[in-house]
């Protein structure tokens, strides 16, 4: 119950006037506090068997329970619905038009897209997106009324007792594929089975449905060139775009709107989320007065802070294309300033000496990168060890500096000079449990 997605979908049915109860053996803010403020903060944490009577219509099933957890035993031996998040999702919205965004990145940008558009058009809509989005309370919302539904199509697993994709079960009328970059490879042991994970998605296209897929992408269109044939199918680039020192614009031949938004693969999450509004009955003239006004979701080149000419975003880019597309992007933006790349390398395949060479020349447009990992992330994920001379070999370049020690890193970022200095940080964890606000604050106020 304490999951990012899991407590969100708790506080969602509550809201809807559900009785909610649920359990797991740590929750961390901000869950616990939000459960605790809705009135849903299990007692005690942990698993207790004895919570699962029979008067339980159905039993939501997270990835992090494990397969011997005994509330789930109990369940099942007492012939309990038990449903994964994402076949309960499903079921909450078989009657709706699904709207589902895969891709191995850009899909919360693009879903939090097509939500302000459809919500600036007065259109209304159930939706599931992977992070906390201005305006919104949580980050699943369902309702009796929506006759749509948005939803963020993760590749990752459904649960312990369901080892298929999550986006497999959706069965969207709207599909996307923004991209293909191989990912989480501790379940998608080679590229080839990672690729096969998006043509599964693909054939679940309902009958008569669109795909929207990212052309420049060779694995994309691959799959694009081998659907069945009674599944639309549309192409899309990177959207026309200039930056100049008044900001960013998305351009087409008509039209020219000012963005809060920037980089080239923001522009990529843009004609998506353009070619989804149309398909699903947005006109252009809807869409542009609408996309105007998008600032972002958090953490995806959120800015934290800035003060005396020194900004600093914080980003999710983990995978080695999302990392290159961050940095690639901030320098862009803003040329002339000093660009300060910083990565933790804090999920499985980030982590695996197999994988790190993917990630050579991905911070090179940085004037100084530091890539930081936890040695204890590397035991607790049973893999092992790796040097610092390993990821900077990797990397490549000689702007790299490697750390594993959180402390020397933050030292020496606070020490980084200049008055003109961008400071990207870039992470799926917390560089060790870092306060990111606090530190975003003493980069640009920093005496130096």
């Amino acid at each position: 119950m304490g999951g990012a997605v899991m407590h969100n979908l708790a506080l969602a049915l509550k809201g809807k006037g559900y009785t909610v109860t649920g359990s797991d053996d740590e929750i961390f803010e901000p869950a616990r506090s939000r459960l605790a403020a809705a009135g849903i903060l299990p007692e005690k944490d942990g698993w207790f068997p004895e919570k699962i009577t029979g008067d339980i219509d159905t039993v939501i099933l997270g990835m992090h329970a494990r397969i011997d957890n005994p509330e789930l035993a109990k369940a099942r031996e007492a012939g309990l619905k038990v449903m994964s998040f994402p076949e309960y999702i499903y079921d909450q919205t078989r009657d709706k038009l699904r709207i589902v965004i895969g891709g191995s990145h850009g899909k919360t940008t693009t879903t939090a897209m097509i939500m302000h558009v459809l919500k600036k058009s007065g259109i209304a809509f159930d939706y599931l997106v992977g992070s906390a989005i201005e305006g919104y309370e949580t980050m699943v919302g369902l309702s009796e009324s929506a006759k749509i539904a948005v939803i963020e199509g993760d590749e990752y697993l459904t649960s312990p007792i369901d080892r298929r994709p999550k986006f497999h079960l959706y069965k969207p009328h709207i599909a996307v594929i923004n991209g293909i970059a191989w990912d989480h490879m501790n379940v998608f042991p080679t590229f080839e089975n990672y690729c096969e994970q998006f043509a599964v998605f693909a054939d679940s296209v309902m009958p008569g449905g669109t795909l929207a897929y990212f052309k420049p992408d060779v694995e994309a269109a691959r799959i694009a060139d081998n659907m069945r044939d009674d599944i639309r199918k549309i192409p899309y680039d990177v959207h026309g775009y200039f930056v100049n020192r008044t900001g960013t614009y998305a351009v087409t031949v008509s039209r020219t709107v000012k963005v809060e938004f920037f980089g080239a693969h923001n522009m990529q999450n843009l004609s998506a989320a353009r070619e989804v509004s149309l398909a699903a009955g947005v006109t252009e003239d809807q869409f542009y007065d609408a996309i105007g006004s998008f600032t972002g979701s958090a953490k995806r080149l959120q800015q934290f802070a800035a003060a005396g000419g020194r900004v600093v975003y914080l980003d999710f880019a983990h995978a080695p294309s999302k990392v290159k597309a961050s940095v690639d992007a901030v320098a862009e933006q803003y040329p002339g300033k000093k660009i300060v790349a910083v990565l933790e390398l804090h999920t499985y395949s980030s982590l695996s000496a197999g994988f790190l060479p993917l990630y050579s020349g991905t911070l090179g447009s940085a004037d100084e990168a530091f890539v930081y990992f936890n040695p204890h992330a590397l035991s607790m994920k049973k893999l092992p060890e790796i040097s610092a001379g390993e990821v900077a070999a990797a990397f490549g370049g000689e702007n790299i500096r490697v750390f594993s020690d959180s402390g020397r890193l933050l030292d020496s970022l606070l020490s980084v000079s200049g008055k003109d200095v961008v400071f990207l940080l870039m992470s799926s964890g917390d560089f060790n449990s870092t306060d990111m606000q606090l530190l975003s604050e003493k980069l640009v106020t920093v005496k130096i």
